[in-house]
């Protein structure tokens, strides 16, 4: 019995000295003095270092010095590039109104040419344009004010300045576009396969 009470009388002195903070006696705890010393990664940079980190070299001008450098080649690619990107800013495309406005707060389309009489309680009658409706008209649906409502429009792709060129075909929209293109190839299929039905 003697033997276990100095095993864990040896073992707890042993733990107890593990998990302390070492003394410091060597160096004991000095009070605030009121000096504050700075403490730096590196040396202090030189005025000549300063000056340099203070005026930041700009790319685009580094880019046009050294413009004078290039070769013939790289100019006129660096000149198409310019020239493409006037034109993108060239490009507009053409709004056309469908006669249709849509309620922002339902998604309740006002088609001009049906009006609102279809609707309960609908007194607007087919042909009313948008812009004539009464100013305490609502949304049908939703009881929305007219002002909710924003103007359908088609994007018409293309330059503007291009819009009257062509067979009229310019002034298309892109569904319209994509009727005539694949509306074709289905009658010279439907043409082609007649060829076969003759024989």
């Amino acid at each position: 019995m003697n033997k276990l009470f100095s095993v864990i009388l040896l073992a707890s002195l042993i733990s107890s000295h593990a998990f302390t903070a070492p003394s410091r006696a060597a160096s004991p705890v000095k009070p605030f003095s009121g000096r504050v010393i700075s403490l730096r990664m590196s040396e202090e940079p030189t005025t000549s270092e300063v000056a340099e980190v203070a005026e930041p070299i700009d790319p685009m001008d580094a880019a046009l010095e050294a413009m004078d450098d290039v070769d013939s080649e790289t100019r006129k690619q660096l000149e198409k590039m310019k020239r493409a990107q006037e034109l993108r800013e060239q490009e507009v495309f053409m709004k056309k109104s469908t006669g249709k406005h849509m309620c922002t707060n339902c998604d309740w389309e006002y088609d001009e040419t049906k009006g609102d009489s279809m609707m309960i309680g609908g007194m607007i009658k087919p042909g009313t344009t948008f812009v004539d409706l009464p100013a305490d008209w609502r949304c049908p649906v939703c009881r929305a004010s007219k002002d909710a409502f924003q103007e359908v429009v088609e994007e018409i792709p293309g330059f503007e300045v291009n819009q009257g060129y062509g067979f009229g075909s310019n002034s298309w929209t892109a569904g319209q576009k994509n009727l005539a293109i694949f509306g074709g190839l289905g009658v010279f299929f439907l043409l082609f396969l007649s060829g076969y039905a003759m024989s």
